[in-house]
């Protein structure tokens, strides 16, 4: 739920970024302790540069919790802020700068069509079933889980909470995205046989007495449009680069990598990384190339026939964060991500069943 949404009007659109940069700093200063800038990895060094914590999604949502800032501008996409209300005190609010700041994946799976998919699943196999949603997902997802018996994962964790699904029920039903499903339960030692892609049309005789994971048809617009032909071609022509990718990224790609992780892991693997080693990224280009600055003793290229930069998290300009915070200046609370009270409450318990699994 969204209240009081606002944009920028056309005299914030003519500013210079030197003035943009002096009015954010300025409103920063009004609001002091009382505000919390978040920005995602994938977000431009000119939003980064004046977020107070970077980090990924789930990182910034408990970070926000455990400050006493009450007012949360969250520089990332709509499922994230949904995340850090959800988290967070009941006296502090957050706001997304940019309210149409989505997510394709997240969008790939609503809520209508999950529970057609459940019910078509439970009268095939009774309740021998678990739901399991990424965390980029909506919040009715989050908490249908909860309501199900379910969880919430992230891509650091999703392997543990597949575990912790399997030992309750012979088989899971992962969503939205296929990727991370895949790629993750084929590392844990499923073989594609016991995988299958979910069809409304096709389910009686697409999926067999032996499935373990049944994967919905989402995927991520940025990762899944890495081409394994260049590096396929990559390892042919200097073998001793090393490929890292994100678990979001086609099965063929994560299988020829030599790593694969969250974003949090390509990070901490990049920055740990011998002087004078040579990386191959697939993630944001936004990271890719942040890392590049930070690491300029390494090689970090980015092999692509694409530009792999999320359009959506790009929507956050400069501009809409100056926007949001001089509004929250002149106490106008515009762009509020707020949980519905109907969903907070399973939608909690199925990233508390997570965050179990992972303290």
């Amino acid at each position: 739920m969204n209240l009081n949404v606002a944009y920028p009007t056309p005299a914030y659109a003519k500013l210079e970024l030197a003035e943009v940069r002096r009015r954010i700093k300025a409103a920063k200063a009004i609001l002091g302790n009382r505000l919390l800038i978040l920005g995602h990895h994938y977000q431009v060094d000119e939003v980064i540069e004046h977020a107070d914590i970077v980090g990924d999604s789930l990182q910034l949502s408990r970070a926000a919790a455990a400050t006493n800032a009450e007012l949360i501008v969250f520089c990332g996409v709509h499922f994230m802020a949904e995340t850090a209300d959800l988290l967070t005190a009941p006296h502090q609010q957050v706001f997304l700068p940019n309210i149409d700041a989505g997510c394709s994946l997240a969008d790939m799976a609503d809520i209508a069509k999950v529970t057609l998919a459940w019910r078509t699943l439970i009268d095939e196999w009774g309740e021998q079933i678990v739901p399991i949603t990424y965390i980029n997902s909506a919040i009715e997802l989050k908490a249908f889980c909860g309501e199900h018996g379910g969880a919430v994962c992230t891509s650091s964790n999703a392997a543990a909470v597949l575990n912790w699904a399997w030992q309750r029920q012979p088989r899971v039903f992962f969503f939205p995205d296929q990727h991370l499903g895949r790629n993750t339960a084929y590392r844990q030692g499923l073989s594609l046989e016991q995988m299958v892609l979910y069809s409304q049309e096709q389910i009686a005789s697409k999926i067999g007495p032996d499935v373990k994971l049944i994967l919905w048809n989402g995927h991520c617009c940025v990762h899944q449009e890495f081409r394994i032909t260049f590096y396929q071609q990559l390892k042919q022509q200097r073998p001793e680069v090393k490929i890292i990718v994100h678990p979001e990224c086609n099965f063929e790609l994560a299988r020829l990598a030599d790593f694969m992780g969250s974003t949090e892991y390509i990070i901490k693997t990049i920055k740990a990384a011998a002087t004078g080693t040579s990386w191959a990224v697939a993630t944001e280009v936004n990271l890719v190339k942040r890392l590049q600055q930070q690491r300029p003793d390494l090689e970090i290229i980015l092999p692509s026939d694409y530009d792999p930069r999320c359009r959506t998290m790009a929507m956050i300009t400069p501009v809409h964060l100056l926007f949001q915070l001089e509004n929250l200046v002149q106490g106008h609370y515009i762009n509020r991500v707020v949980v519905p009270e109907k969903l907070r409450q399973p939608a909690l318990l199925a990233v508390n069943r997570m965050l179990e699994l992972t303290r």
